[in-house]
């Protein structure tokens, strides 16, 4: 007779494919057995809760540092609580680079920071100045230490790379086997519109949705699945925003090119509208790509179902409303140009999928561990320690009411902002308990942190982001 530390007792386990009752053994904090009468020295009684593997956040930005030597509010301990709170037990952040220096100019401080993670986390890389001797020499030893994604952008000041800059990191990935994600926007074509708005006398929030509309986002995804294809390097886009920037990614998988995307709960919630709200208040909203008009996020789980989007992520990039950081660090009269982009959502991500997704008919319940848990672990490298519920993965689990109806308040997500854009907005199906490798985390909203408790992950390149060998008249640039 097996004794196992902990069995989770008489839940509906449910993972990307398969939904069945079982009980499930857990020794030295992994999944050991999957039957039923398991014996445990422990037991939770999960009876009536659905069993879900712990969600995997791929994108989003913790204790990130910035150009000007600030550092956002979102720590590791905050961050890990709030997502520990909506069942979240795997975060990927973004360790920084800045134009003029080399990555290892921040890697020891932003390592140190992620160390003290009460949350297991992963790594991706931010490229802003692809110098020779950041792609030759830095890039591989930061594979060879186990950090396989490397982040651009191809809009933003101080971020953004030109297309030359793009294809010599598409190449640099493809040499060293390293997945690159795209941020895809048109640097030019915002900022000439921008400074059309604020001529014409628009400097309010609103204007940050029309600086931006769905083509400069449309064109950016077109023309950097076009490079990546020349270079015959996999990519993965990020936070996709509408149905047209799904179609260019449907079109390209269609002739078999290795391109992947996500989107995220606030392009399936939030509009522009709400950047229209009087006062400051749009500026709560304000994240790139623009959440879109009504009626869009219907395209969005259009793509879902068929697969084109396979992952959920939060974008959590927390700035607070309040006092003179935050939204407003650049001043309280800032223009849209000038306040902070993005917003917070590592706790809410989980149930407003499930109740947007699942509670409303849209998508199966094995679908959501789909979009949130497995597949954000094979597509960057963690699966199946992470992302799924069998034997030798992490015991990272979630028990879910899916009948529970909770309306959303900012002290629910339990971050160190001092807002949530999703306040008041009610949601079918809640976290009760989290484990994370065998550990209670959070049990009815109460939360256990313990700082350092979190392990980094070392990523493996997947098979989907391996190259095609197939190149332009068979000439492969990348390689010479």
């Amino acid at each position: 007779m097996n004794i196992h530390d902990l069995v989770i007792r008489g839940g509906t386990v449910v993972t990307a494919s398969d939904t069945f009752v079982a009980d499930i053994g857990i020794v030295d904090g992994r999944i050991v057995t999957l039957g039923t009468g398991l014996d445990g020295r422990e037991a939770i009684d999960a009876t009536g809760r659905l069993v879900l593997p712990g969600g995997v956040d791929s994108h989003c930005h913790i204790e990130q540092l910035e150009a000007d030597g600030s550092v956002h509010e979102e720590s590791f301990e905050s961050a890990a609580r709030s997502a520990f709170a909506g069942g979240t037990t795997t975060v990927i952040p973004f360790a920084p680079q800045f134009k003029g220096e080399p990555i290892a100019a921040h890697a020891d401080d932003y390592r140190a920071r992620a160390a003290r993670s009460p949350i297991d986390y992963a790594l991706h890389q931010i490229i802003t100045d692809p110098t020779p001797d950041v792609l030759d020499r830095e890039v591989p030893a930061l594979v060879g230490a186990g950090v396989r994604s490397l982040k651009v952008f191809l809009t933003y000041d101080p971020l953004h790379i030109d297309d030359r800059q793009f294809l010599a990191v598409l190449a640099a990935a493809k040499r060293v086997g390293a997945t690159v994600c795209v941020h895809c926007e048109n640097y030019e074509a915002i900022r000439w519109r921008a400074e059309a708005l604020l001529r014409a006398g628009r400097p309010e929030p609103a204007s940050h949705a029309v600086s931006r509309p769905k083509l400069v986002e449309r064109e950016a995804t077109y023309r950097a699945i076009a490079l990546a294809e020349l270079v015959d390097q996999p990519i993965h886009i990020f936070h996709v925003s509408c149905a047209e920037v799904a179609e260019e990614i449907a079109r390209a998988r269609a002739r078999g090119v290795k391109v992947t995307g996500e989107t995220c709960p606030q392009y399936l919630v939030l509009t522009a509208a709400d950047m229209a709200r009087p006062g400051r208040e749009g500026a709560k909203f304000m994240c790139s790509p623009s959440p879109r008009e009504a009626g869009d996020a219907e395209g969005l789980w259009a793509a879902i179902r068929a697969g084109t989007l396979d992952v959920i992520s939060s974008d959590h990039c927390g700035f607070s409303f309040g006092g003179q950081a935050g939204k407003w660090l650049n001043g309280a009269d800032s223009d849209f140009t000038r306040i902070p982009n993005g917003i917070p959502g590592l706790a809410a991500r989980l149930p407003l999928v499930f109740s947007e997704g699942v509670a409303s008919g849209r998508i199966e319940v094995t679908d959501f561990v789909r979009l949130t848990a497995t597949t954000p672990a094979k597509r960057f490298g963690l699966y199946p320690r992470k992302g799924t519920i069998a034997p030798g993965s992490d015991a990272d689990l979630v028990l879910w009411d899916p009948t529970r109806r909770v309306t959303l308040t900012n002290a629910l997500m339990q971050h160190a902002i001092d807002y949530t854009p999703y306040e008041g907005h009610e949601v079918t199906g809640w976290p009760t308990l989290t484990l994370a490798r065998g550990q209670v985390v959070m049990r009815d909203g109460t939360v256990t942190a313990t700082l350092g408790a979190g392990r980094f992950l070392p990523a493996d390149l997947p098979r989907d982001a391996r190259p095609r060998g197939l190149v332009p008249d068979g000439f492969d640039a990348a390689l010479v």
